[in-house]
């Protein structure tokens, strides 16, 4: 193993890092907010837009995100729409995440009981009290697992982002062991980049989690 090699050539593993959380915490901020619409539709049953979210739902999650982005980057040029790579990543990373995060904000928001929604209209609660006051904090408690993991889930996605030339940490590594063939030290950089990266989600999803099921929420 050779130290001097992970000495000299870590600074540009925290650079990638850099970018790589950046671009990641803009790409889940925009999965939340499309999945939170995207679960608004399906459960208040909007007609054409929830079939439109339903097919959307099953392309995102069925496709995986390299062709995605091989899609954007490659394909829509022929088309003549050209897409920067930082916003290639983020439209893809979008694309895939929306997706998942609607899934657990919808499983969140089915898991009110009927009779919670029955009660709180019948004390002269309107739908949008309802929706802020009893709905919400109760889906969102149920849901923060499920968004927890699918949070961990995109950043680890983030390793394909370097098929677009996005010299994210992926991208250094494959291209210390292409200049350098040093393959044991650029890949034990990169585990312990994605380690410093995942685990405190890890832990704070665990603790969160614990927080709640103490709490008395989602029982």
């Amino acid at each position: 193993m050779d130290l001097s090699f992970i000495k000299e050539y870590t600074p540009m593993y925290v650079e990638a890092a850099w970018l790589t959380i950046s671009i990641g915490l803009v790409g889940i901020a925009l999965s939340i907010i499309v999945g939170l619409l995207c679960s608004f539709i399906q459960y208040f049953k909007i007609p054409i837009a929830k079939r439109v979210v339903a097919i959307y739902i099953e392309l995102s999650r069925n496709t995986p995100l390299l062709v995605q982005l091989f899609f954007l980057y490659f394909g829509l040029p022929k088309l003549g729409i050209s897409i920067s790579s930082q916003g290639c990543a983020i439209i893809g990373l979008t694309f895939l995440g929306g997706s998942y995060m609607a899934e657990a904000f919808r499983s969140g928001l089915e898991s009110v009981d009927k009779a919670q929604r029955e009660a709180a209209l019948s004390i002269g609660l309107t739908k949008g009290g309802l929706m802020r006051y009893v709905i919400l904090p109760q889906a969102l408690s149920v849901s923060i697992p499920a968004l927890c993991a699918n949070v961990i889930f995109l950043i680890k996605e983030t390793s394909v982002f370097s098929v677009v030339a996005l010299a994210d940490l992926m991208y250094v590594a494959k291209d210390l062991i292409g200049l350098y063939y040093k393959t044991d030290e650029a890949l034990l950089m990169l585990v312990i980049a994605y380690l410093i990266l995942l685990l405190p989600i890890s832990i704070f999803a665990a603790w969160l989690e614990r927080r709640l099921r103490y709490a008395g929420f989602g029982n």
